[in-house]
């Protein structure tokens, strides 16, 4: 995909290096030759995945410096927002999912219905445009984009965690409605319970397990989401970087960049699966 982009990849790699004033057909000759860009795409597949096995993702063709010292710190910033962006989503969905499937077919349970409806439609990017123009334009009560602060953090991990709560709350008013009408539950009333005792000591476990298995569902949607709302509100994470080496044409750090993206949510669903398991251990064989 990156070959089939229109251009010259060495003007622009030139470019990248030295500035456009400056750069002439003489540098994008000599970036050329340096990086092998005129080999055939076979030869510079096979050169990439000869260093990945050898555990070296190359090195940018941009700055120089090898790719995984420049995603390192792109991805720790990329999975901070992320971590936020979850705990955003949780604080609004699990009272929300709560209290519709406590009274199912309600008022608030049909409000939520659609409202989390248009609030699904909306892309998180554009849901991230509307809270800048309304809370940092408008407000001025949060800076527009920035990093190294705890304000810094709100709006995008805002717009990612309103996103995502649209739907996991709706999965988890259906577990609480699928709970509360289940025998034991019953059985929990009838020994003398009260619905709050029952709620925390047996719906909220139960209801946890399809809710945590969703939230991996959900990392998939986050990782997709945080490519465009870094580059919305410049925050300097691993999506951010990717769009950049995409205009850069710098191939090592997209190939490098795509491929930590896929390992990260394979490790982060791996996670989800053994957290699952711990809440809910009657598929295990020891059970």
């Amino acid at each position: 995909m990156m070959q089939s982009l229109p251009g010259d990849a060495a003007f622009r790699i030139a470019a990248g290096r030295y500035g456009y004033d400056i750069m002439d057909a003489t540098a994008a000759a000599s970036v050329r030759a340096e990086l092998g860009l005129d080999r055939s795409l076979p030869l510079q597949f096979w050169s990439w995945m000869t260093q990945l096995a050898n555990g070296d993702l190359g090195r940018s063709l941009v700055t120089g410096n090898p790719v995984w010292e420049e995603l390192a710190p792109q991805l720790a910033a990329s999975m901070a927002l992320a971590g936020v962006a979850i705990i955003f989503s949780l604080v609004i969905a699990v009272p929300i999912g709560t209290v519709a499937g406590l009274w199912p077919g309600g008022i608030f349970d049909q409000a939520t219905l659609l409202l989390s409806a248009g609030l699904r439609s909306v892309p998180a990017f554009a849901l991230g445009v509307v809270l800048m123009l309304a809370l940092a334009v408008e407000a001025r009560v949060l800076p527009v984009a920035g990093y190294g602060e705890a304000r810094h953090f709100v709006l995008p991990s805002l717009a990612l965690g309103l996103s995502l709560a649209s739907v996991s709350n709706r999965v988890i008013r259906d577990a609480v409605v699928a709970c509360s009408g289940s025998a034991w539950y019953a059985f929990a009333r009838t020994k003398g319970l009260s619905r709050p005792d029952v709620l925390v000591r047996h719906v909220a476990r139960n209801a946890a397990v399809p809710t945590l298995a969703y939230v991996g569902v959900q990392l998939a949607l986050l990782i997709e989401g945080v490519v465009i709302i870094e580059s919305v509100f410049a925050w300097p994470g691993i999506g951010h970087a990717l769009v950049h080496a995409i205009f850069e044409r710098d191939l090592p750090m997209v190939q490098g960049t795509a491929l930590v993206l896929g390992l990260t949510f394979v490790i982060l669903s791996f996670t989800v699966d053994l957290a699952c398991r711990a809440l809910d251990p009657r598929g295990s064989p020891a059970a």
